[in-house]
């Protein structure tokens, strides 16, 4: 645990030194995110000192968010400090939605992370403060947060909004988190730095700077170690939500088979253990998280739901469903108008986005559809309108497309995007079911294979 002694300034340099010690190798590429804050610019002194010792390369990104009217002035600031220490620096100016739904601040820090995303460096530092992780803890605790955001802002964060070259990930990693703000402005009177202040840090509508300025006075006055103790919960936190992960982790490998989870194991499960499941289940689909109401929501529909019931549920351009005991997700794209066909020329590969798949024709000997009875008639593909028929096996009654679908489980969503061929109005084939009998390709003659393949799953 920290201690609420402050560090002295050779105790403050050892301790990032050493929490650093495996990103600070020579030739590697590490970069600051300078605001101009005291926190920022002392991190960014630490590391210039500690440049000399390492032989690392070292780099700066100051993000513009033009909201204060003061931001020319301290993209302006940082670009003087950086050629003061001989420091390359990126200046990245965004534009911040005035009216987000998540709010300005959320917003910028969205935003922000984008721009961090661009960089091209090996380890990007950031001068969050022990003083920030606290403060982070409480809030989430009042936003009725779970375990991961009680967790809070870990030390370091790998593979994190795509930083890195050639987008490999590389860690953004928190080297201040266990010093109090107090100890960095010791640290930059002490060195002579001089930094901005962010004339909002005072706006009290902000939840944030009310908690800083109106609530954290009043705890620290009853206990004064408060910065340490909701750390020291954070990491509590961030040992449960690593558990939670691991538990996940087994339950996915027996529940999710070729990104479909089967709900009979999802049913056997206590009601917290099936909702963590069906969290990382998600978060592995690319959905984004829900709210906690609308997870045991969907928890319910999925579940409780009979077993013919079809339960259709979207969230961010994913739409999820059930279907025979599984749980499917997949994009939400619009079908296609019922009269779509398009005329097959010879093509090999044909990309259909609208029906969310590739179809292909591979030339072969002796098997698939037989070139020669094709005839002379246009070949097309069309889409299902009802009443259509089959014979794939030549020892079996013809039967309807729609039992035959069936029967090979080709989920119903599906059925209404499969491209059908046809040989001028007789239907010849469909993808997952097979070639009508009369025209499959006899022993040794010319023949084409088919195959459609869905591009849009997950």
């Amino acid at each position: 645990m920290a201690s609420s002694k402050k560090p002295a300034s050779s105790d403050l340099l050892q301790s990032v030194s050493d929490r650093l010690h495996t990103q600070l190798t020579p030739g590697r590429h590490v970069t600051v995110a300078l605001s101009g804050g005291v926190d920022s610019v002392v991190l960014l002194h630490l590391l210039h000192r500690l440049q000399r010792e390492w032989a690392f390369l070292l780099s700066a990104i100051h993000v513009n968010h033009q909201i204060s009217p003061n931001a020319a002035d301290w993209a302006g600031f940082c670009a003087a400090l950086c050629a003061k220490l001989h420091v390359p620096l990126v200046v990245k100016t965004i534009r911040v939605p005035r009216r987000s739904q998540a709010g300005l601040e959320a917003a910028a820090r969205t935003l922000r992370y984008r721009a961090f995303a661009e960089l091209d460096t090996d380890c990007l530092l950031l001068a969050h403060h022990l003083d920030d992780q606290a403060e982070t803890v409480l809030l989430n605790l009042l936003r009725g947060a779970g375990v991961r955001g009680a967790a809070a802002m870990p030390e370091i964060r790998l593979q994190a909004s795509g930083v890195g070259r050639q987008g490999e990930g590389a860690p953004i990693v928190r080297p201040l988190l266990e010093v109090p703000r107090a100890a960095l402005v010791a640290y930059a009177k002490k060195h002579r730095l001089a930094w901005i202040e962010d004339e909002s840090n005072l706006d009290a509508a902000f939840t944030r700077n009310y908690l800083r300025h109106a609530v954290l006075p009043a705890i620290e006055k009853r206990f004064p170690a408060y910065r340490q103790t909701l750390a020291r919960a954070a990491r509590h936190f961030a040992e449960a939500d690593s558990l939670l992960d691991e538990l996940a982790a087994i339950d996915m490998a027996r529940a999710v088979r070729d990104g479909k989870l089967k709900l009979a194991l999802l049913q056997q499960y206590s009601l917290a253990r099936a909702k963590n499941l069906l969290r990382a289940y998600f978060a592995a689909q690319g959905m984004p998280a829900l709210d906690a109401e609308r997870l045991q929501e969907w928890l319910r529909q999925l579940v409780g739901a009979r077993g013919d019931s079809q339960v259709e549920l979207g969230v961010a351009g994913l739409v999820l469903r059930r279907y025979r005991g599984e749980i499917w997700v997949e994009p939400d794209t619009p079908c296609p108008a019922a009269d779509w066909q398009i005329t097959w020329r010879g093509e090999r590969e044909l990309a259909l986005p609208e029906l969310g798949g590739r179809w292909s024709m591979i030339p072969v000997q002796g098997e698939g559809l037989s070139v020669s009875k094709l005839g002379a008639a246009p070949i097309t593909l069309r889409l299902r309108q009802g009443g259509e028929k089959l014979k794939p096996d030549c020892g079996r009654p013809r039967k309807t497309l729609k039992h035959l679908l069936q029967e090979a489980a080709i989920p119903p969503w599906q059925r209404e995007r499969l491209p059908l061929l046809y040989s001028g109005e007789t239907l010849v084939a469909a993808p997952g079911i097979g070639i009508d009998c009369a025209y499959q390709a006899a022993p040794g003659e010319p023949g084409l294979r088919l195959a459609w393949v869905l591009t849009n799953t997950q």
